[in-house]
């Protein structure tokens, strides 16, 4: 696989395992929990757990993709952004994905 020059791949669990992705797989864990105890139901849950999952597997797989992750992101704050009970456990999600940097800009 080519990858530009300073990108790292991300690898998976164990010892060595990238600060990135151990911040996401942890903020992304914690909202999965907060997520399933959460005893409202919400028309949008379902988005957020699919979104979730994408983020979850993109860390596991040691490849996570800025602009995937960044739409991912969107999708869930979209899903959950209205409860506020879920507030803490999405900005540290937003954190994580943040400390992958900026997307690349698209060329056209």
């Amino acid at each position: 696989m080519l990858r530009s020059v300073g990108q790292t791949r991300v690898t998976g669990r164990g010892s060595g395992e990238e600060p990135r992705a151990a911040e996401l797989r942890a903020a992304v864990a914690r909202l999965r929990r907060e997520l399933a105890g959460y005893p409202a139901e919400f028309s949008d849950r379902g988005i957020a757990e699919d979104e979730l999952a994408v983020l979850a597997a993109m860390v596991a797989a040691g490849d996570p993709e800025i602009p995937r992750m960044r739409r991912s992101l969107l999708l869930i704050a979209g899903a959950v952004g209205s409860v506020s009970a879920l507030s803490p456990a999405l900005m540290q999600v937003r954190a994580a994905v943040d400390l992958f940097g900026e997307a690349p800009p698209q060329r056209r």
